[in-house]
């Protein structure tokens, strides 16, 4: 860890690379996936986000800026919250806006509803 971020503690590490850049990599892939937007937006802004977690870093504790492992290391792992947070929100996106065609597998995953199955929302409407 030392090698990655030479001359900060863990504290300081969790608290801006995983409180501030992963809050704000999870808010960003929710709302991007609530625009209807691909998984490559979310790689693109979160690139931008590890730049600014980087410049964070700097600013607060007085951390190397241009740090090519630091940089790395806060934009793979705002990268994949963010993408995690975009696949979350389009599963729930999936089965809520399509009940008819798609149920739940997983956190992250939907299938195709059986046929004659009948959806979980229209069960009390009749």
């Amino acid at each position: 860890m030392s090698e990655l971020f030479p001359g900060q503690s863990p504290l300081e590490i969790l608290f801006v690379t995983g409180l501030l850049g992963g809050g704000a990599a999870w808010l960003a892939g929710r709302a991007i996936a609530r625009t209807w937007r691909p998984i490559s937006h979310v790689v693109c802004y979160m690139a931008i986000l590890g730049a600014a977690v980087r410049f964070v870093h700097f600013a607060l504790f007085d951390a190397e800026l241009l740090s090519l492992a630091g940089y790395a290391t806060d934009a793979s792992y705002v990268a994949a919250l963010g993408c995690l947070s975009w696949r979350v929100t389009r599963t729930t996106q999936m089965v809520n806006q399509y009940p008819w065609l798609y149920e739940r597998a997983s956190l992250v995953s939907w299938r195709d509803r059986p046929p004659g199955a009948e959806s979980p929302h229209l069960e009390g409407a009749a």
